[in-house]
């Protein structure tokens, strides 16, 4: 491994690339150190769904910077993007059937609906932060001040992810997501070491065998696959006459080929309710503030809550794999290029098979993210102790970005090796 480590900086290729990403993160801290103005960041309660904002704006909501909102808006539109694939037919023709330029066309049309949202939740967030006493009286040209920031913020973000994204080594998205999550690692290990308590040694024992053990399932889980022998009919030739023979391949299955992009949609989802209950509690309409009271009691029950998680969690999985992984598309290359499962007729056949084989593994897949993302909450409920709740969706991320990282890094090794021999 350390061979393989220093073997990357000798590659001037893939050293420039590596060297850019870690300038691009730096900024990306830097920016989420820079607050926005006239904002209290130490009046902001311990909640939650807050944690969960500050995982996935990489640090950015705790501080109250201009990358507040982190790259919320543009999972939620990505999410708003992939769903109307399914039920419109000219996007879902744009984004499987017109290859790289249509899937420009589609990712211009997210970016583009970005920024509503982007303003939108500003103005959600504006409130909800007035609730909590982080903002004072603004004036209708400070909250269009604010506004303009942090959406300006959100571009920003969504423009540095997509620069990652084109160096080929792990989704901007992810890695950003990553780099928050490990910023955030130092104060967390502080903090455990100060208030280390030898009465709660068990439960610190418990913690962190459920996060080797955590570890240890998104491994076995990311690498996991379903092998299917492939068979290619082909014509031989010996001495003056012919005759067929079979080459062999395999088609290879991941048990969760939707990575850890279920999670964060699901997370994108779950907080949105609390946060809004949170920010309708301010209100002055009396209504309204006691119908955002109950929103959050409801969100606070721990068992709602987590089954909801599990629930989102499980059903994205789902949708995800039906929108990269298209059996009818493998059973028609298949067939184009003489090729077929054995046991099983080209065509619908073949179709179906793929469709069942998908459906199963990608249960099991399912289960196991919903599980993780929900086991911190499970082990808070059964120690009282629940400051670790989003530990598992961290581990889950952290975890599943190394393993793609390195994964790319390999294949730009053996790349670099291959023109290297030519």
């Amino acid at each position: 491994m350390l061979k393989k480590f220093a073997k990357v900086f000798t590659i001037p290729d893939l050293r420039r690339k590596i060297i850019f990403i870690l300038g691009i993160l730096v900024i990306f801290r830097l920016a989420a150190n820079i607050p926005l103005p006239d904002v209290d960041p130490s009046a902001l309660s311990d909640n939650a769904a807050f944690g969960i904002l500050n995982l996935f704006s990489g640090g950015g909501f705790s501080a109250i910077s201009i990358v507040l909102l982190g790259l919320g808006p543009y999972i939620t539109s990505s999410i708003i993007m992939q769903l109307l694939t399914m039920i419109v037919p000219a996007l879902e023709k744009m984004y499987k059937e017109e290859g790289e330029a249509g899937r420009q066309k589609f990712n211009t049309i997210t970016r583009i609906l970005t920024v509503p949202l982007a303003v939108m939740q500003t103005f959600a967030m504006i409130a909800l932060l007035r609730s909590q006493g982080v903002i004072g009286d603004v004036t209708p040209f400070k909250i269009a001040v604010l506004v303009t920031i942090a959406t300006a913020g959100t571009i920003f973000l969504m423009w540095l992810g997509e620069l990652i994204t084109e160096k080929k080594l792990g989704n901007g998205v992810s890695v950003m997501i990553f780099a928050g999550i490990v910023a955030g690692m130092p104060a967390l290990i502080s903090q455990i070491i100060s208030t280390f308590d030898t009465a709660n040694l068990g439960q610190y024992i418990m913690y962190i065998g459920l996060t080797i053990l955590t570890i240890i399932g998104v491994v076995f889980v990311s690498e996991g696959q379903r092998i299917i022998p492939i068979s290619y009919a082909r014509r031989t030739r010996s001495g003056g006459g012919g005759g067929t023979g079979n080459a062999r391949t395999h088609l290879p299955i991941k048990v969760n080929q939707a990575g850890v992009i279920p999670i964060i949609f699901a997370v994108s989802l779950v907080t949105f309710p609390t946060l809004i209950g949170s920010a309708l509690q301010a209100s002055s309409n009396a209504g309204l503030a006691s119908f955002g009271e109950k929103m959050a009691q409801i969100f606070a029950n721990g068992l709602f809550y987590g089954s909801l998680y599990f629930g989102l969690v499980v059903l994205f999985t789902y949708f995800y794999t039906a929108v990269i992984f298209d059996p009818e598309k493998i059973a028609k290359n298949l067939q184009k290029q003489g090729g077929y499962i054995d046991g099983v007729r080209p065509g619908q056949e073949t179709v179906d098979y793929l469709g069942r084989i998908v459906s199963r593994i990608t249960l099991a897949g399912a289960i196991f993210l919903g599980l993780v993302a929900i086991l911190p909450l499970m082990a808070g409920f059964l120690t009282g102790n629940t400051s670790l709740a989003i530990g598992g969706t961290s581990v889950l991320i952290v975890v599943s970005v190394v393993i793609e990282l390195v994964k790319q890094i390999d294949a730009q090794l053996v790349m670099h090796n291959y023109e290297k021999i030519r």
